[in-house]
């Protein structure tokens, strides 16, 4: 069995293979049906023509979805975009849990975002796309719409429990009341309990502070009357040997008294032998510093008087030599004068020498002073004839 539609794809319902090209499909059935349950089916199939109309109707409706589909390149970005984390865990083949909650990824309280209506969007295109799909192949195959029969049975199924579900929810919400109102007065309840509980421990605790208290003061009361009895018997024994200790008390003070002067006096005479043997060592070491002071005074005194007699008698030795050294001095200057004057006399009379014999041959023409002889003239060249 072949028919011709404009379907490019290829499909496999049960055992039955439909394969779609350019402009033609082929149907083929793998498990033909017996002739008596083909005449049974029959009956309730529809006839072949009206099934292939509906048929084509049905495919040009898949068509046109696919292309709406595909021309929506926004819609598929948007949605792209939104799915791009699981699109990532299918492509990186990361396992998915077995058993999913239906639950999971969605946010109750934001479910008016864009990204539930896409899903929304295109959960209900792929669901109504398969629903065509599967009564096309029907209405191909078997000329009969049971899968769009059922698709309408479930959407009608799924009203029924969304109705049953609100009902629920509505008695569940009274529910819900009343166990809150019951909450409520348990709560009131536990309180009240609670209340006469802690006036029940305070009133304990108050008993229990009191009795601390009284013990506390009974406690001091015994301690005070036993301090009182100990004060009693110590003073009554301390009455009684009041006599004999002051005796025994009057007899050592005395003694210690005669000891302590004893040993007064004995430190005083201490203290006066200790003084006048300081004051002898002091007069000794006295007398000793004084003779070393004296002794010193002396040295000195005689070691400057050894300086002066050095420095007199070297005083002499400087003054006889100066006498000695101006003597020489001024027998210097004076022959000193004598050769100046001679070297004057010597130098004038050099001088006068020289000036009458230099005037001697200029006079008498000799010498440097030679007149020199004239060059005889050239003589005149001659003229030419």
């Amino acid at each position: 069995m072949q028919e011709i539609v404009s379907i490019k794809s290829t499909y496999k319902v049960g055992s039955s293979t439909v394969t779609f090209k350019e402009g033609h499909s082929t149907v083929s059935s793998k498990d033909e049906l017996p002739e008596e349950q083909k005449s049974e089916t029959d009956s309730f199939c529809l006839p072949y023509f009206q099934a292939i109309m509906f048929a084509s109707v049905i495919e040009d409706a898949i068509t046109q979805l696919r292309i709406l589909g595909e021309c929506n390149n926004e819609l598929r970005i948007t949605k792209t975009m939104a799915d791009i984390a699981t699109l990532h865990a299918k492509k990186y083949q990361i396992r998915e849990p077995k058993v999913k909650d239906d639950m999971v990824g969605i946010n109750t309280k934001n479910l008016g975002c864009m990204q539930y209506k896409l899903d929304k969007l295109m959960a209900d295109r792929t669901y109504f796309t398969d629903v065509l799909m599967e009564t096309y192949l029907e209405l191909a195959l078997d000329r009969c719409f049971h899968s769009l029969m059922q698709s309408n049975q479930d959407v009608e199924d799924k009203e029924v429990y969304r109705y049953r579900l609100t009902e629920e929810e509505a008695k569940n919400r009274i529910t819900r009341r009343e166990l809150m109102k019951q909450l409520r007065q348990q709560r009131n309840h536990n309180k009240t309990v609670a209340y006469d509980t802690d006036f029940a421990i305070d009133k304990l605790k108050s008993k229990v502070e009191d009795a601390a208290l009284n013990t506390e003061i009974r406690g001091r009361y015994i301690t005070n009357w036993e301090r009182a009895r100990t004060e009693q018997h110590t003073q009554t024994i301390h009455d009684k040997e009041e006599g004999p200790s002051q005796s025994i008390s009057y007899y050592r003070n005395r003694a210690d008294q005669e000891h302590r002067i004893h040993t007064e006096v004995e430190l005083l005479v201490n203290i006066f032998i200790n003084d006048t043997l300081r004051k002898v060592e002091h007069w000794m070491n006295k007398y000793d510093d004084d003779m070393e002071e004296i002794d010193l005074k002396i040295a000195i005194m005689k070691n400057k008087y050894q300086d002066k007699m050095d420095k007199r008698l070297e005083m002499e030795q400087m003054l006889a030599d100066h006498t000695e050294l101006m003597k020489n001095w001024l027998q210097f200057k004076v022959e000193r004068e004598k050769a100046r004057e001679y070297k004057d006399k010597m130098m004038r009379s050099a001088i006068v020498v020289q000036s009458w014999w230099r005037g001697l041959l200029v006079r008498l023409e000799l010498g440097p002073y030679k007149p020199k002889k004239k060059p005889p003239p050239k003589p005149a060249p001659k003229k030419k004839k």
